[in-house]
């Protein structure tokens, strides 16, 4: 995305309202206002929320509207939209189903779908569509393909590749992999996240559907033009990109992963199976959701990971010898974008630290790594 000329917000609408919390402290406080405060003037950000997690105690930096037109401010309250960090969800229901022995991600796709059988498709692994390895479906689906049309999609798609020898960043597959794995549960998905999975992370005010009562809590987002836009749901919207969150519910999800050992079993083991890495791209681990690097990193490597051709393009993906969870040092993060809003995810277990950050803006990807690149790296040293 071209920047975007900087306009001023009103003087109350840019300066942070932090809510206090056993983390916060003021240093913490100078460090994260010094970057995000630049990066919404430089990219016209309307408003963003930031919560820091550090040996579990967590700290809220709230920045701006939520709404241009109400002047709404930001709170940990405020809901955003996740964009395509919901993979990282619909990763964890998947694994979650796995735990139950409901499914298992050597299982093809026809087994839950009939339709199937026999086409590219079944070819291919649970897991290999769970990684964007299934052999070359696109970012998104073809316009004419509705609700209707999404078996007979699959049915006549073509491979580029072999199941499990690249890696093409896809909302098809993703979206794929949660419908299977509603299929494989025997319940709408959209339920299974608000009954099932949300509640047992903790999480109070997550959504798919966001109902009447949350409303006045949901932001709008932000378009190229200034419109105050919310995301156009699409095939698949549910399963790729359709979460919505406060900064409090994210930075507790990021808290369940950096300590899975805080929730009861299956969920435990659910969330720790996100973090097992199965192929290798570039110097990038993909597994269900989460992308995982060696920690310490520079910027430059992250945003290497995060760039518009690991996004856009296909690449060589290895397959892991012995899939597991990483031994040493590992930072997880996933970005996410819709048309009005762009967030970013990031989390070190091994030093107890974790970010999010969310707007109401899809502003670019590469500012986001930097900010939280920065951030954790000024703040890394007080989590050891």
């Amino acid at each position: 995305m071209n920047n975007f000329a900087a306009i001023a917000l009103v003087c109350s609408s840019l300066l942070p309202v932090t809510s206090l919390a056993a983390g916060d402290t003021p240093d913490m406080r100078a460090i994260v206002d010094a970057t995000i405060r630049p990066l919404m003037e430089e990219h016209d950000v309307p408003g963003m929320a930031v919560a820091i997690t550090i040996d579990g105690k967590p700290a809220f930096f709230n920045y701006g509207v939520a709404s241009r037109e109400n002047k709404t401010p930001v709170s940990e309250r405020t809901l955003f939209e996740m964009g395509s960090i919901s993979k990282v969800f619909t990763g964890t229901l998947a694994s979650y189903a796995q735990v139950l022995g409901k499914l298992s991600l050597d299982d093809s796709p026809g087994k839950y779908m009939p339709q199937l059988k026999g086409s590219a498709i079944d070819k291919a692994s649970l897991l290999h569509v769970g990684t964007y390895t299934a052999g070359g479906l696109p970012l998104q689906f073809p316009d004419e393909v509705s609700n209707a049309g999404m078996a007979a999609y699959f049915q006549q798609w073509k491979a580029d590749a072999a199941p499990g020898t690249q890696r093409r960043y896809s909302n098809p597959s993703l979206g794929l992999f949660g419908h299977l794995t509603a299929l494989a549960l025997k319940r709408d998905f959209a339920d299974l996240m608000e009954t099932q999975l949300f509640p047992r992370l903790g999480l109070s005010n997550s959504y798919i559907r966001v109902p009447a009562s949350a409303m006045a809590n949901y932001a709008w987002g932000y378009n190229r033009d200034n419109k105050a836009i919310r995301v156009n749901p699409g095939v698949f919207a549910d399963e790729a990109y359709g979460v919505k969150s406060t900064s409090a519910d994210m930075i507790r999800f990021v808290q369940v992963n950096i300590d899975p050992g805080q929730l009861p079993d299956p969920m435990q083991r659910a969330v720790a199976g996100t973090h097992v890495g199965y192929f290798k791209v570039g110097e990038m681990v993909q597994g269900l959701g989460w992308e995982q690097y060696p920690y310490p990193i520079t910027v430059e490597r992250l945003l290497a990971g995060n760039s518009t051709t690991m996004i856009m393009e296909p690449n060589r993906a290895t397959r892991l010898g012995q899939p597991a969870a990483p031994a040493g040092n590992t930072l997880f993060n996933k970005t996410g974008s819709t048309g009005g809003f762009g967030a970013y995810v990031a989390f070190v277990p091994d030093t107890r630290i974790g970010i999010v950050m969310m707007a109401n803006k899809n502003y670019p990807i590469p500012a986001r790594v930097k900010a939280a690149h920065a951030i954790l790296a000024q703040l890394a040293p007080a989590a050891r």
